[in-house]
């Protein structure tokens, strides 16, 4: 995923700046801003991302036979 677009907040009239920032760091959350900076802050090797993608894959798998029983 290639985060492109700016993310941006306005600053609501009488608002402190410290909620502004809190906003600000909510809707990086919520877009995926964080987790994908945190991915590529370090290399991953092509197999490690495949292995990890199947672990999450075969999880999501079993959560889902559970849910659904």
């Amino acid at each position: 995923m290639n985060v492109s677009e700016t993310v941006e907040i306005k600053l609501r009239k009488g608002e402190p700046v410290e909620r502004a920032l809190r906003r600000l760091r909510e809707k990086l959350k919520m877009e995926g801003v964080l987790d994908e900076m945190k991915k590529q802050r370090f290399f991953e090797k092509p197999s490690d991302k495949r292995r990890r993608r199947r672990a999450r894959a075969a999880y999501n798998t079993r959560r889902q036979q559970r849910l659904s029983a």
